[in-house]
């Protein structure tokens, strides 16, 4: 199965690049993943909402000429469901099972995702109710996805 993580911006911090690379590495023994950038707008913190809008629109604008057509999409949304680590992996082993080839996780910027965005979305995952910065999410959904592969394969994983 392919694995694609659909990003806004770049991965900043060390810490979190060196963290997010090595569930990468862990990863390549169970799938094809590919993590994709697309380029992130600067914006006052004290936008008005039209600039907010606008500013969510461009940066799904670019996230949506990345997804291929048939790909499954799954946008990380505070608003949508959420799974427990169990529950996510037989998502993914449901998804390859239908003759999926391609997953697209995507993640948004630091005003989330336009709804253009949440449209085009096959599924929305909630990891919480809580706000996390997107560099983070990155990881938390690679450590996720990585322990997702690790329970179809029966292998063991930390409760």
């Amino acid at each position: 199965m392919r694995v694609r993580i659909l990003a806004v911006g770049k991965v900043k911090e060390a810490f979190f690049r060196e963290a997010a690379a090595e569930y990468q590495k862990r990863l390549g023994r169970y799938c094809r993943l590919e993590i994709v950038e697309v380029a992130d707008e600067r914006t006052d913190e004290n936008a008005s909402p039209a600039q907010v809008e606008a500013v969510l629109e461009r940066e799904g604008s670019r996230l949506l000429s990345q997804i291929r057509d048939g790909e499954y999409v799954v946008a990380l949304a505070i608003g949508g469901k959420r799974l427990d680590s169990p529950g996510l992996a037989e998502k993914i082993r449901l998804l390859g099972l239908s003759g999926r080839s391609s997953v697209s996780f995507v993640i948004g910027g630091s005003w989330g995702l336009s709804k253009s965005v949440l449209s085009r979305a096959d599924f929305s995952l909630s990891f919480s109710d809580m706000t996390f910065p997107h560099q983070l999410m990155r990881v938390i959904l690679l450590e996720q996805v990585y322990r997702s592969f690790r329970i179809i394969c029966g292998e063991p994983y930390h409760k």
